[in-house]
């Protein structure tokens, strides 16, 4: 089985770049499914049901969130109920969806866990033994494949996750920051990566245009922020090849708007 996981979709210029490149993607590198975290996807904070629908045309299987999955709540509601969305599994008991489900690809089963970190972040039960009950369950199961979006500001947090579970399930990546880490390495048979980066506007602040980040940053007054109309664009995804349960492939792709080629980067096998 080989998944792709694309993370923070941001806006508009996210869901266009995708659109135009992720079918020729998936054929070349012979992907079976591709999850993504999409909490951004609808104008920067949340996601509606026509984007939702959008992304799933455009290729994507499978659907994640974070600490924006509720920011357009009654639209979140209905996906949660009606199509493969996750929102971070360790929100507070009574919410709707869930964050944790299991996928039939190709005759196997996969597991997509999303979580949420707890540091500048809403609140949240614990998300480390949250998770080691999850893995638990699955296990019990027999599911071997299982896939963690691990949304959080700190980049310990995230350390801290793929220390407990390295072995134990096929990959670990990062959400939330939208900035692309340098640390993509399989360790015991688990793809890690501390934050794939944004898919989106890539020439601005984290996606989004620079006139009000600027102006908070220098005056600590914020306001609304926005996506640019036009911006250079950039599409990030992580690819692991898994036999077993366990990672024996992982690279990364960056696909550039003004660049005809496609980058990968190789992980470290440690």
């Amino acid at each position: 089985m080989k998944i792709a996981f694309i993370g923070d979709i941001v806006g508009r210029p996210g869901r266009k770049i995708i659109k135009q490149h992720l079918e020729n993607i998936r054929r070349e590198f012979k992907i079976d499914a591709v999850i993504a975290n999409a909490e951004n996807a609808s104008h920067g904070f949340g996601l509606t049901v026509k984007n939702c629908q959008e992304l799933l045309n455009s290729g994507i299987d499978i659907i994640t969130g974070g600490n924006h999955s509720f920011d357009k709540k009654g639209e979140m509601f209905i996906l949660l109920d009606t199509k493969p969305v996750l929102r971070p599994d360790n929100y507070p008991k009574g919410l709707p969806g869930s964050g944790c489900k299991i996928f039939e690809i190709n005759g196997e089963k996969l597991a997509v866990i999303n979580l949420m970190g707890q540091f500048a972040m809403p609140t949240v039960e614990n998300p480390f033994n949250w998770a080691i009950s999850l893995v638990d369950e699955l296990e019990k199961k027999e599911v071997k494949n299982i896939f963690v979006d691990f949304h959080g500001e700190a980049t310990s947090e995230k350390r801290v996750i793929f220390t407990m579970l390295k072995g134990r399930v096929s990959g670990v990546c990062g959400t939330h920051t939208h900035v692309g880490t340098d640390d993509l390495q399989v360790v015991d048979g688990t793809a890690y990566l501390t934050d794939i980066g944004l898919t989106g506007c890539r020439d601005n602040i984290i996606g989004m245009d620079s006139k009000i980040p600027i102006e908070k940053a220098t005056t600590g007054i914020g306001g609304h922020f926005s996506i640019p109309s036009n911006c250079k664009t950039i599409l990030q995804l992580m690819i692991i090849d898994i036999k077993d349960g366990k990672a024996v492939d992982c690279f990364k792709l960056k696909k550039y708007c003004n660049k005809s080629d496609i980058i990968k980067t190789e992980a470290i096998f440690d």
